[in-house]
C-alpha cells in the first residue's frame, strides 16, 4: 500500500456530465437501473480522477476522452440509458490523489444502485484503495492508465500478497486498459542498453505504481547488463534533493530513473539531479508523461530525458485511432491532447461494448463483468485487443517520447517481445 496515509479533506465532487442525475446512494451490491417507462433502464458511469493543479490538465483530457465516446453513442446503449458522474479524488492537501477522497468516491459508487461501471483511478495506488470496495460491492472498475503489475498479478515477494488482497470477494471485477509495468520495465531496460547506459540509479516514491514501475525497469535493466547501483525512497515534501542528487553523482551513474508521478515533487527532483549531474540521461516513465513535467525542466536537461508511455503518434494508430484524434479536434478544438485522453476513451468504449453485448441486461452488473472478462479481439482505438482472466489488456506496445520545446517528442513505438521478467510475450497489435 502507498506510504502516505493522508486525512480526508474535502467532500466529494460530483458533476453530473451527461444526462439526468440517477440512483440512489444507499448501499446495495445488487444490480441496479431503475425504469424510467417504455423499456429504458437509467443506469449510471462515474469516473474518479486527481483534478489538483499537477494533474488537472491531464485528467480533463481523459474526462473529454470519456464524454467523446459516451456522445457518440447519445449516452445509451440498448435499453440502458447513461447518467455520467465525475468524482475528484484528489484534495488541495495532499496535492494529488487522496486515500481518504479515493475511498469516499469508490463507496458513493458502490452504494448507488444505479451504478454499472466505474472509471478510474488514474494513479495505481488509488486503485489499490478503491478496487476492494468496488469488489466487494461487485462493481466493475475500468482504469484508463494504471500500470502497477499488483494490482491483477503477482509481482513477486515485494507483492505481499497481491493481486489476491485486491479482490475480498474472491473474483476479478477489475480491468485496465493500458499494458502494465513488466512490459514498460521492459521497454526502459531496452532503451538503456540501445544507448549505451552501463550504471543505472534508481529513485521511487514509495507509493504503489512508483515504487513498482522502480523495480520492474531496474528489472528490465539488470536483463540488458546494466548495474543498478541505487534505488531510493524520496520524502515527496522535501524542499530539494540535493543530497541524493550529489549520492547519484559519487555512485557513478550515467542515468537516472524515477518511479512516481509529477504531483510526488517530480519536477524538483529532475532539477536537483540534472543540476549535480549534468550530461546524465534521465528516464521518467508514463507518470511523468505531461506537459506539467516536461514544460518545467531546462533546456539542457529536456535533450537528456527519455520517457515511455502507452500512446503512441497518432499515424502510427490504426484508423480507429486517427478518428479519434479527428473527432476529439473536431468536438473539443485541440489536435494534441494530453497522453492518457485516447486512454479514457477507450476505457468507456469498453464499459459500453460489454453493455451492448450484455442486452436486455446492460444495467445488471454481474453480466457487464462477464462480459468485459470475455472481450476478444476488440477493434479499438489502440488497435486490436482481448482482456485476459486477469483483467489485463494484452497490448504490449509503449511509445519513447524526447522531450523538446517543453513537450513530449515522439521517437517510435517499440513492441516489447520479453517483460522485465525475460518471459516471452505475445506478439501485440
Amino acid at each position: 500500500m502507498e506510504s502516505r496515509w493522508l486525512a480526508v479533506a474535502g467532500c466529494v465532487v460530483a458533476v453530473s456530465a451527461l444526462g439526468a442525475c440517477g440512483g440512489s446512494d444507499k448501499s446495495s451490491t445488487s444490480t441496479g437501473g431503475s425504469s424510467s417507462g417504455g423499456g429504458t433502464k437509467d443506469v449510471t458511469v462515474y469516473t474518479s480522477l486527481p483534478f489538483d493543479a499537477t494533474d488537472r490538465q491531464q485528467t480533463e483530457d481523459v474526462v473529454k476522452g470519456e464524454k467523446l465516446a459516451l456522445s457518440q453513442k447519445n449516452s445509451q446503449v440498448g435499453p440502458c440509458k447513461i447518467t455520467f458522474k465525475q468524482l475528484d479524488d484528489s484534495t488541495a492537501q495532499a496535492g494529488q490523489w487522496d486515500p481518504g477522497q479515493t475511498s469516499a468516491n469508490a463507496r458513493k459508487a458502490a452504494q448507488d444502485k444505479s451504478a454499472v461501471g466505474y472509471l478510474g483511478e488514474f494513479n495505481s495506488g488509488a486503485s489499490a484503495i478503491s478496487i476492494p470496495i468496488t469488489n466487494q460491492a461487485n462493481l466493475m472498475q475500468i482504469s484508463p492508465s494504471n500500470t502497477a503489475l499488483e494490482l491483477t498479478k503477482n509481482p513477486g515477494p515485494s507483492g505481499k500478497g497481491a493481486p489476491e488482497k485486491y479482490y475480498p470477494s474472491g473474483k476479478r471485477t477489475y480491468a485496465r486498459v493500458v499494458a502494465a509495468d513488466h512490459i514498460q520495465g521492459a521497454a526502459q531496460g531496452d532503451w538503456m542498453k540501445e544507448l549505451g547506459v552501463k550504471k543505472l540509479y534508481e529513485a521511487n516514491d514509495k507509493q504503489v505504481y512508483g515504487a513498482g514501475v522502480a523495480k520492474t525497469t531496474g528489472d528490465g535493466a539488470k536483463l540488458n547488463g546494466i548495474q543498478v547501483v541505487g534505488n531510493d525512497g524520496i520524502d515527496i515534501k522535501a524542499p530539494n534533493y540535493r543530497a541524493l542528487a550529489q549520492k547519484i553523482k559519487s555512485s557513478g551513474a550515467d542515468a537516472f530513473f524515477f518511479g512516481g508521478i509529477t504531483a510526488s515533487n517530480g519536477v524538483q527532483l529532475y532539477k536537483d539531479v540534472w543540476a549535480s549531474n549534468p550530461g546524465i540521461k534521465m528516464f521518467g516513465p508514463d507518470g511523468v508523461a505531461e506537459t506539467s513535467f516536461t514544460s518545467k525542466l531546462s533546456p539542457d536537461a529536456q535533450k537528456n530525458t527519455y520517457i515511455t508511455v502507452g500512446t503512441i503518434d497518432p499515424k502510427d494508430y490504426p484508423p480507429e485511432g486517427q478518428k479519434f484524434f479527428q473527432d476529439f479536434k473536431t468536438k473539443y478544438g485541440t489536435a494534441n491532447p494530453e497522453p492518457y485522453a485516447i486512454y479514457g476513451y477507450e476505457a468507456m468504449s469498453l464499459l459500453m461494448d460489454a453493455m451492448k453485448r450484455a442486452g436486455s441486461n446492460c444495467s445488471d452488473r454481474q453480466a457487464v463483468i462477464d462480459q468485459v472478462y470475455k472481450t476478444k479481439n476488440k477493434k479499438s482505438v489502440l488497435g486490436t485487443y482481448s482482456i485476459d482472466k486477469d483483467g489485463d489488456v494484452t497490448t504490449n506496445q509503449f511509445g519513447r517520447f524526447f522531450v523538446k520545446n517543453g513537450k513530449l517528442s515522439y521517437d517510435k513505438t517499440v513492441i516489447v517481445k520479453k517483460d522485465s521478467y525475460g518471459r516471452p510475450l505475445g506478439g501485440g497489435t
